[in-house]
């Protein structure tokens, strides 16, 4: 497929697509609540031609779009969720709430150009299909709440991803790269600490206090730390703490932990201890105690035949020239990260970037080094599923961060809307050359079955667990 004819349809409705990305990054939805920015991406999707089924695996913001018919058939993933507390004014180089959204949040991973830039995808395959009159359905799974939601991980449960050939998606970042890297697998769960009130004055013998089990519970799993494998992460937060009264013995108490772990093996493992550790918090303080799992995913499942064509497609399709205003901006937001920001996001670069500049402008050449990554992403799921491939493009100045103001202020940026467009082309490259050659399908699709080891996908969601819809509006 000539990539000149990928090239200018993407460009051609570049402006179309930055709009709509800028209208997702004021909507800044938090996740299952992504209600106007899931109806955007429908609405647009039916426009261009593509039968959309809503609702999917019980999720009101989660839709899958279909076009194409007959095989192969080609998935590419798409989110819109922003992250609470992110209100940032949009292009502002200090850290400034916005006046533009009143909910609070913030789009700080850059979810409203990733679903934007697969949606864009998506309708370039659309295109080419019918322009060449080739066999083959491309789809685009609207996907919720990646943001510890794990939107995929519940839509996985429910079948949606088993009949793919392949799936394809990116991530936002500052850099243009491809990892031959394994993400951490991830449970959620509320631990919830009921006692007994009583006046902390008069009668503090008569309670029983269900903060003091929260804190018994904490002190508990930080000493766990030393005694579980290295790569194991155990993050919480408390999220109820009995209320602000401190002459009242606390009779309700909740924790919300996430496990980390390379396989979902290991989450188990470390999440049966600290289970465990809550459960003598319960029998210290007198105090009932209710574990309820709130979401999980699994690791990342790297596929080296579909990273590879996908390296091709980002080198085709690379080499963005920068305008001085655009140099200049990214200057002033690289200022504001601190030294060792910088150190960390160079790490991973500095034998192949011999010169950081505030903007990527090159690719990073793909490595036959295998790695662990510390973050999670519900594409893992899908990976055990079917064959995935992952790319990310430069749309934030070199060295700031995900998860800060900075990157919600660089998202509307023309930086982000190159990285976006950059993103869409690689996919859509890197789809066609899947859709016309069969014989990379069957190879990625044989390397996955290694990387299983035989072993079938299992859901890290437990059967009875509901998607959360209502739990991550507080």
């Amino acid at each position: 497929m000539k990539s000149e004819v990928i090239d200018q349809f993407v460009e051609s409705h570049g402006e179309q697509y930055a709009a709509i990305s800028d209208t997702i990054w004021r909507y800044a939805e938090l996740g299952y609540q992504e209600r106007d920015s899931s109806r955007i991406h429908i609405d647009n999707l039916k426009v261009s031609g593509f039968s959309v089924r809503e609702g999917v695996a019980g999720i009101p913001t989660a839709f899958i779009a279909e076009a194409g018919s007959g095989g192969p058939v080609i998935g590419i993933l798409g989110e819109f969720d922003a992250l609470s507390g992110l209100s940032q004014s949009s292009m502002a180089v200090s850290c400034m709430p916005s006046v533009e959204i009143a909910n609070g949040n913030g789009h700080g991973c850059g979810h409203h150009l990733l679903g934007v830039s697969a949606h864009l995808a998506a309708v370039t395959v659309k295109n080419l299909l019918e322009s060449y009159g080739l066999p083959g359905t491309v789809r685009f799974y609207g996907c919720p709440a990646e943001e510890g939601g794990w939107g995929k991980s519940f839509m996985a449960r429910e079948g949606v991803f088993d009949d793919l050939d392949a799936a394809l998606t990116w991530h936002p970042w500052t850099v243009n790269a491809i990892w031959n890297k394994h993400t951490l697998a991830v449970k959620q769960a509320y631990f919830r600490f009921s006692g007994i009130s009583a006046h902390a004055g008069y009668s503090p013998h008569l309670g029983r206090s269900a903060l003091d089990a929260v804190e018994l519970m904490n002190v508990g799993s930080n000493y766990l730390r030393e005694h579980i494998i290295p790569s194991a992460r155990v993050h919480y937060a408390v999220t109820n703490a009995g209320g602000v009264a401190p002459n009242v013995v606390q009779p309700k108490a909740e924790v919300l932990y996430m496990i980390r772990a390379p396989r979902n093996s290991d989450v188990n493992e470390v999440f049966e201890r600290v289970c465990n550790v809550a459960r003598g918090a319960a029998l210290m303080t007198s105090c009932e105690l209710e574990i309820k799992v709130h979401s999980a995913c699994s690791n990342l499942v790297f596929n080296d035949v579909l990273n590879r064509t996908m390296q091709t497609n980002l080198e085709r399709f690379s080499g963005t020239a920068y305008r001085e205003e655009e140099l200049a901006f990214a200057a002033s937001m690289h200022r504001t990260v601190r030294a060792e920001e910088l150190e960390v996001a160079g790490r991973d670069l500095l034998s192949v970037w011999k010169d950081p500049k505030p903007l990527f402008d090159g690719v990073v050449p793909l490595s036959g080094e295998r790695g662990q990554i510390h973050g999670s992403t519900d594409v893992g799921d899908v990976s055990w599923i079917t064959p995935t491939a992952q790319c990310f493009t430069a749309c934030f100045a070199y060295g700031t961060s995900a998860h800060s103001w900075q990157w919600v202020a660089q998202g509307k940026s023309s930086i982000a809307h190159k990285g976006m467009l950059i993103a869409a082309k690689t996919i859509a490259g890197t789809a066609m050359d899947l859709m016309v050659n069969p014989n990379l399908l069957k190879e990625a699709r044989r390397e996955l079955e290694r990387q299983r080891g035989g072993k079938p996908y299992v859901c890290p969601i437990p059967a009875n667990v509901e998607p959360p819809l209502a739990a991550l509006v507080a």
